[in-house]
């Protein structure tokens, strides 16, 4: 089913192989804006009414923002059983501050294709996270009381099925009113019909330092949501050295991390649908990788001669190239990445996978996880 092209494969020596048609090969991997294909790049050959479903049956949801293209998250709807529309925020007071795209749509398209839309609360401001909003909110009753208030009102007007809490940077000391707004904010949904799930940073300990982790408490956190959504992804990132954004090793450390402080039917294992193009030497604090999607990392590989690799440690592909007279070193996900994600949730009975985010196409992914 993942084929991995070899030096003088071609699309019409694979699909003469296979018996699978060209036309098949070349749409379930999105090969129309590629010149050529590229040794070590792996294709997923399914064919015609074959399904190459591996989910069993692992609830899969993703975030996407209202900006999105419609063809892209329709091709998402394959696969999904629940969408997070990426964000509404909220001020000092407790006042819903919606996205600046309107988002009726997103919900509609959801429920039309048998897929349960779910309202994103982030302490954004000025399009970061802003941990003072948490404080407020933590340290307040009455804030919460009219933010809970405000989002029930929503959700009921604009057909949500529940509601994700999506905070990061916590103060420490916040960590346990930050746990309870949670349990507030459950309750309420709970009592009214609708569900709560909350975004956890990817903690491979109960003392971690650091301001993503220290007021993330796993525990208390998942007791008080109707489950948890692991953010294992953002290893390799715009700042950090060229590495896997994801690499499996660490992402199994959070899990087995997560499992224990919270039965396994309630994590959700985050999933990266991106990857990073970084222009080398590299220079701590100065240099900065690129977001590419992972059709056009292969797409850039193509164009550029680049051979794949597979990392065993990390399980994620990786190529260098040279444009311009300067180096490249890319990391990004494709099937045989994904498969291996996939196969550690089932590994740990976990109830489901989440992508950030649906924005850039990979249809082969959701192939891999089409519903029955």
């Amino acid at each position: 089913m993942i084929y991995v092209v070899k030096p003088g494969d071609t699309l019409y020596s694979i699909a003469e192989q296979t018996q699978i048609p060209v036309w098949k090969i070349a749409f379930d991997n999105q090969l129309s804006g590629q010149p050529n294909l590229v040794v070590g790049q792996s294709l997923l050959l399914l064919d015609v009414d074959e399904s190459g479903s591996i989910r069993d049956n692992l609830y899969v949801t993703g975030y996407a923002y209202p900006f999105i293209e419609r063809s892209i998250l329709d091709q998402t709807f394959l696969a999904l059983n629940e969408l997070l529309v990426f964000s509404y925020g909220f001020t000092f007071t407790g006042e819903l501050v919606p996205p600046y795209q309107d988002d009726l749509w997103m919900i509609e398209a959801a429920w039309e294709n048998g897929v349960k839309p779910m309202l994103v609360l982030t302490p954004f401001a000025n399009g970061t996270f802003n941990n003072q909003l948490v404080k407020v909110l933590a340290e307040n009753i009455e804030i919460q009381q009219t933010l809970i208030a405000n989002l029930l009102a929503t959700v009921q007007e604009k057909g949500y099925a529940g509601v994700d809490v999506d905070f990061e940077y916590i103060l420490p000391e916040d960590r346990v009113g930050y746990a309870e707004f949670v349990g507030r904010v459950r309750e309420t949904m709970n009592v009214n019909g609708y569900k709560v799930s909350v975004a956890l940073a990817p903690k491979t300990s109960a003392g971690q330092e650091g301001l993503l982790y220290e007021g993330m408490d796993y525990a208390l956190l998942s007791a008080n949501a109707d489950n948890v959504f692991l953010m294992t992804y953002e290893w390799g990132y715009t700042y950090s050295e060229p590495m896997a954004v994801a690499p499996i090793n660490m992402v199994q450390r959070v899990v087995e991390y997560a499992l224990t402080e919270m039965p396994a039917e309630k994590i959700i294992m985050g999933i990266p649908n991106y990857g990073y193009d970084w222009p080398l030497p590299y220079e701590k604090g100065i240099t900065r990788a690129r977001l590419i999607g992972n059709v056009e990392a292969v797409q850039i590989a193509a164009e550029n001669g680049a051979e794949i690799q597979f990392s065993d440690i990390a399980q994620t592909p990786f190529f260098t190239y040279t444009r311009e007279g300067i180096s490249h070193e890319v990391w990004f996900e494709d099937v045989r990445s994904i498969e291996a994600k996939i196969n550690l949730a089932k590994e740990y009975n976990l109830w489901g996978v989440g992508y950030w985010n649906l924005m850039r196409p990979f249809r082969a992914n959701w192939l891999l996880l089409e519903k029955g």
